[in-house]
């Protein structure tokens, strides 16, 4: 959630000190920016050696989702400029989509990254394929921040590969405007009065993981039939979906340019700030719960550098700065006691352990057959989605291919005859 305006009022103070400061070097680490801030009050940090490594031109590849971390908003801490101050480290940030597009960059080997942030069910697919490194948590003291009921989790059962960054759980939005009535359930994106107005996930898990709890089904479902009845489903919202987004639903839904959609209650929560026209729903039929948490991958060439990452992601000042940008829920018990009391009786952000039980999956790392299969459904979905005219358009090209090579055959066995 964006920062709160007494909160806000005192940043700007500081930043107006530090400018007034602003003789000493960009090496002590109380500095400021204009707009964002990258300094943090020394007293704050753990008792952790950050500048160990200054001076040797190092490189941080990180990859992360959209929208994911705090950085270059105003009035807040800039992390990665933080983390650069502090350590003379330089941060290579880059954003990826969907969990199974970095999947996809890191098994072909099209990308070089030294932190992930993965969901889940493919942190447990990636441990199960040897693609992370064990950590070092001898590294990470600040692990100790992080709440008992996100250590040994059932993705990571020994705690050996990961570190909780974040939570949430997948809600629908809608605009208050353009939606007449109150949205309870699932069924409201397949209702026909909102053709054209609808936003759909445009991955796989995401999509499927709706159709599954609207049908009754877990959505760890292996089952063909099941799989292929949840494709029906999907099948039959397309005519009425306006796109399959992942980031672009932020302009759309800010923008008012479409009326609802499903996503994580983080970014519901950053939409709902810019623009009160949102508002959201957790669907009746339940829904998913997902944790991310921070890994490195086995083809990391800088492991200690990426646990000192870590370690400065679960500093309570700056965990707290990532949980009220992004909006999304913090495993990190030092950061939630930093929280407003309104954000910690948030529904959306917290709601209570009995609801997380009884209302919400968390989805696990499918067989590989059934992730294919899952796969294959959804690229038939999408390619008749994305291009209804595909079909009848190669089966003219197809037509006109036979009669050219007939013609052709026909004209060559002529000459030859004549010759």
């Amino acid at each position: 959630m964006r920062i709160k305006k007494l909160l806000a009022l005192v940043l700007s103070a500081v930043i107006a000190m530090s400018l007034i400061s602003s003789c000493k070097s960009e090496d002590d680490g109380v500095n400021s920016v204009i707009g964002s801030y990258s300094s943090l009050d020394p007293e704050l940090l753990s008792d952790y050696d950050y500048t160990r490594y200054k001076g040797q031109d190092l490189v941080l590849n990180v990859a992360n989702w959209g929208e994911y971390m705090s950085l270059n908003e105003p009035e807040m801490l800039d992390v990665n400029e933080a983390f650069e101050r502090l350590t003379g480290i330089t941060v290579n940030y880059n954003t990826v989509a969907t969990n199974e597009a970095l999947y996809s960059k890191l098994k072909s080997g099209g990308a070089a990254y030294d932190i992930i942030i993965p969901s889940d069910y493919m942190i447990s697919k990636m441990i199960s394929e040897g693609m992370l490194q064990k950590l070092n948590f001898d590294n990470i003291p600040n692990f100790k921040n992080i709440l008992p009921e996100y250590v040994n989790p059932v993705y990571d059962p020994e705690n050996e590969y990961s570190v909780p960054y974040l939570w949430g759980m997948v809600v629908i939005i809608y605009n208050t405007t353009m939606v007449d009535e109150e949205i309870t359930s699932w069924a409201s994106l397949w209702d026909e009065k909102y053709t054209n107005n609808i936003l759909m996930f445009n991955n796989p898990r995401d999509a499927f993981g709706i159709a599954q709890k609207y049908l009754g089904f877990s959505q760890n479902t292996e089952d063909s039939d099941e799989l292929l009845q949840c494709m029906r489903l999907l099948e039959s919202q397309k005519e009425i979906v306006q796109g399959y987004v992942m980031d672009e639903i932020f302009d759309k839904m800010e923008g008012g340019s479409a009326a609802i959609a499903p996503y994580y209650a983080g970014d519901a929560v950053t939409m709902m700030d810019d623009n009160p026209d949102l508002y959201y729903c957790i669907p009746e039929e339940g829904t998913n719960l997902f944790v991310d948490a921070i890994c490195i991958p086995t083809t990391a060439e800088n492991k200690e550098l990426a646990e000192m990452y870590i370690n400065f992601l679960c500093e309570p000042e700056v965990a707290l700065a990532n949980c009220e940008y992004t909006g999304y829920s913090t495993p990190n018990g030092a950061a939630f006691e930093l929280l407003d009391e309104e954000v910690r009786t948030n529904p959306l952000q917290y709601p209570s352990a009995e609801y997380l039980e009884s209302n919400t999956e968390t989805f696990i790392n499918l067989s590989d057959e059934a992730n294919a299969e899952m796969q294959s459904l959804w690229n038939q979905l999408k390619i008749g989605n994305s291009s209804p005219w595909l079909v009848p358009i190669f089966l003219v090209l197809l037509i006109a291919a036979t009669i050219f090579v007939n013609v052709y055959r026909a004209r060559k066995k002529q000459r030859s005859e004549h010759l």
